[in-house]
């Protein structure tokens, strides 16, 4: 949110609006490592939450996270018209429609084949659509143009499919003391993911693709997308 903000030259209320981003985020985490999930005991190098205190504390503790993001947005000093687009757009992008759906479909594929298709869809699901909700409150705080906005959610929505194609690389080229988390899960779990579908070398070729795509969308916004664009280049060429 702070980058796609900055690059329309607007500053209010973007730190309540990344942090409500972060909240949900968190509190995806938290309950993602629970064990009727994910199963998952180490997150960004420490203990998951559940395993440090208890799953009841865990499962609460993302209760309170996700009302505290919309209390964030709601507060922003901004015309309500916006604050309404930017609760809409938070609530999609963490909902059925985006990271919940997204989840239900990754639960369903343990020891199932989807097809490229199928997996893209999920992983737009389940992580693009909170990286383009991040991109897209930017501009929608900003009061950015319609054709700004579109280049927005070009640029988010190619980025969002990047970060997973690189997550799944990582899960089988990285340890978990540079990823902070259990490595190689999903190919324990029978989980397909871009390697797996695709192979290494095809896999990265992708995510290279989407990032040649992600600067392309940014054109229109000239210098004003430069730290996008660096931020693109972070997510696919980041090791950890």
């Amino acid at each position: 949110c702070p980058v796609s903000g900055s690059v329309l030259a607007i500053e209010a209320s973007l730190d309540r609006a990344a942090a409500a981003v972060e909240l949900i985020h968190a509190y995806s985490l938290v309950h993602d490592d629970l064990p009727c999930m994910d199963d998952d005991t180490l997150r960004r190098g420490r203990p998951t939450t559940h395993v440090q205190f208890d799953e009841a504390t865990a499962m609460l503790a993302g209760d309170a996270l996700q009302p505290l993001a919309f209390e964030l947005v709601a507060s922003m000093p901004i015309a309500p018209a916006l604050i309404v687009q930017a609760t809409q757009s938070l609530a999609r992008a963490a909902g059925s429609q985006g990271m919940a759906g997204g989840q239900a479909i990754d639960l369903f594929r343990v020891g199932r084949s989807l097809s490229r298709d199928e997996l893209q869809m999920m992983h737009g699901m389940k992580t693009g659509a909170m990286l383009a909700c991040s991109v897209a409150l930017g501009g929608i705080v900003a009061g950015a143009s319609s054709a700004s906005r579109q280049a927005l959610d070009a640029y988010a929505q190619a980025m969002g499919l990047a970060f997973q194609v690189v997550d799944d690389i990582l899960d089988v080229t990285a340890d978990s003391a540079s990823l902070g988390k259990t490595p190689g899960k999903d190919a324990a779990e029978n989980k397909p993911t871009y390697v797996s579908l695709l192979g290494l070398d095809e896999a990265r070729a992708f995510a290279e693709e989407l990032r040649v795509a992600a600067l392309g969308a940014l054109a229109p916004l000239g210098d004003a997308g430069a730290r996008l664009a660096q931020l693109a280049d972070f997510i696919v060429l980041r090791d950890r």
